[in-house]
């Protein structure tokens, strides 16, 4: 399977996933707005995720899936379903202990990253119902990172759908039922996070017997010690440390930034997330996607000696982020009103809320080719395990995050938070890629001059129309018309993209190059 193609059905499910995600936000806008339930609520989901992304998704994925592959081609697949085996013991055990501790300190935790919420109590309830989440999907993790490695790449893309269908079950259906009982219909939303966790380690168990790689939890001291010694759990533990410090610099960043926002005022965290949730569609979809491909087969070229190769697949992924994800960049600046207008303008969701979180979406929009460059660069580096030089870069991101905050936030509110991200990501991508070409890591393909002028050239053209497109249509008075307002947005997004892509095509540009990438 080539590398496109790969990261092709990945994107399509990742898609998949997001849609239903925005169906998922856009039914938690109409419902609750911007509101003190919402900010207590995005808090709280915010803290299983941060240790989520700390220990599963972050430093154990990028420790683990170069030690996995690295045993399956060294050492073959017996030596690997041990290592399987000893890795889901100590995670397992380690998330149980975990989880006990994240519910009996959520008033902590809660104080640590929101202080200033008007529903803190609401949030120290919401947390409590769902921080075992993060065990669930630690363990969801573990399994991704298998069936990447045997280049299994559908499920592990796929399964995010199922938290969205039980998110838009829970504030469809379980929310106006809460109320009918009076209780408080935000904790639907909780009811339905535990069930999408449940779900989504469900689904992976088929996947993985059918590779033969269902990994045994051993609950005997004695096998549970001799895991603890296994060369590849020692070798992979040794790579968590440093990774665990560089993948806790970006959570550290997001807690301080979550703190801040609940202090601008009611509302603030949820525009934030609103607009998040729009980012996380280019990032997912093509940085994340190609991430997901790409990790495995450095690690490869690597472990085969193959410095070409691997300077070729980066060379690959940077070119291909630069193709999709400037325009997508441009039109997050330009375009922003018609998208969330259109997303989440709809009930209690407010006009007001839509000119809020437009700011925080141009914001981050302005760090998008960094967002997702890192998906591409930090791997470079990933599978040579070499976690240190990504950490250390990403120290002086944070530091330069915060430093932006305090002259961003006093003068655009919650707007300067997304901006300080923006451009601290930018930084980071920019450093990791002159450390690889500097270590001969990376070496750029010819062309590149050509290449950047072709994809700038069609990206101002695809601007300046979605800037007309901006101006010329009253996106918020629309609302009365949602059919229509649709319909508009379709057709410009559809009208633009393929301007674009014929504009590349009639400048010599030819996309079906990446397609010998295999």
């Amino acid at each position: 399977m080539n590398l496109l193609k790969s990261a092709s059905i990945v994107s399509l499910l990742t898609l998949a996933s997001r849609v239903t995600g925005l169906v998922r936000e856009q039914l938690v806008a109409a419902t609750f707005g911007a509101s003190a339930a919402t900010d207590a609520f995005n808090v709280a989901f915010r803290l299983p995720n941060l240790f989520r992304r700390l220990f599963a998704e972050g430093a154990f994925s990028q420790a683990f899936v170069p030690v996995l592959a690295a045993t399956r081609t060294q050492e073959g697949d017996a030596a690997t379903k041990a290592l399987v085996d000893a890795v889901a013991t100590l995670l397992a055990w380690a998330l149980v202990g975990l989880c006990v501790v994240g519910v009996a300190g959520a008033p902590v935790l809660v104080w640590l990253i929101g202080s200033g919420l008007e529903r803190f109590d609401t949030a120290v309830l919401l947390t409590r119902l769902m921080f075992p989440y993060i065990g669930f999907m630690s363990l969801v993790a573990l399994a991704a990172g298998i069936l990447n490695t045997w280049k299994r790449f559908a499920v592990p893309a796929a399964t995010p759908v199922l938290l969205n269908l039980c998110f838009i079950a829970a504030a469809w259906w379980g929310a106006p039922a809460f109320e009918r009982r009076d209780w408080d219909p935000i904790l639907a939303l909780a009811a339905g996070v535990m069930a999408g966790g449940l779900l989504q380690l469900a689904v992976q168990v088929p996947a993985l017997a059918r590779l033969g790689l269902l990994p045994r939890v051993s609950l005997l001291p004695g096998r549970i010690a001799a895991a603890w010694r296994h060369p590849g759990v020692v070798r992979v533990l040794r790579q968590m440390a440093p990774a665990l410090l560089g993948v806790s610099v970006a959570q550290v960043s997001l807690v301080i930034n979550t703190q801040i926002a609940s202090h601008v005022g009611v509302g603030a965290v949820s525009w934030l997330t609103y607009a998040d949730r729009l980012m996380e569609f280019p990032t997912a979809l093509l940085g994340v996607a190609l991430g997901v491909v790409l990790l495995p087969q450095l690690s490869a070229a690597r472990a085969g000696s193959d410095a070409e190769a691997y300077s070729g697949l980066l060379d690959w992924g940077l070119r291909l982020v630069l193709v999709l994800a400037l325009p997508c960049a441009i039109a997050l600046l330009v375009f922003p009103e018609a998208l969330i207008a259109v997303l989440f303008h709809y009930g209690a969701f407010s006009a007001r809320d839509v000119a809020m979180t437009v700011m925080a979406l141009q914001g981050y929009g302005f760090g998008l080719l960094g967002l997702i460059g890192l998906k591409i660069l930090a791997p470079g580096f990933y599978a040579r395990e070499d976690v240190k030089t990504p950490m250390k870069v990403a120290v002086v991101a944070l530091v330069l995050t915060q430093a932006m905050n305090l002259v961003f936030v006093p003068w655009l509110g919650h707007a300067g938070l997304a901006l300080s991200i923006g451009v601290a990501a930018l930084f980071n991508a920019a450093t990791l890629l002159v450390l690889l070409r500097r270590r001969g890591l990376y070496t750029p393909a010819p062309g590149w001059g050509g290449f950047a002028l072709r994809v700038g050239a069609a990206s101002a053209v695809l601007g300046g129309l979605l800037a007309v497109a901006a101006q010329r249509i009253d996106w918020i008075a629309l609302q009365a018309h949602a059919g229509q307002r649709a319909g508009v947005i379709a057709a410009v997004l559809g009208g633009v993209a393929l301007v674009y892509f014929v504009q590349l095509h009639l400048s010599g540009l030819r996309l079906a190059a990446f397609l010998r990438r295999g």
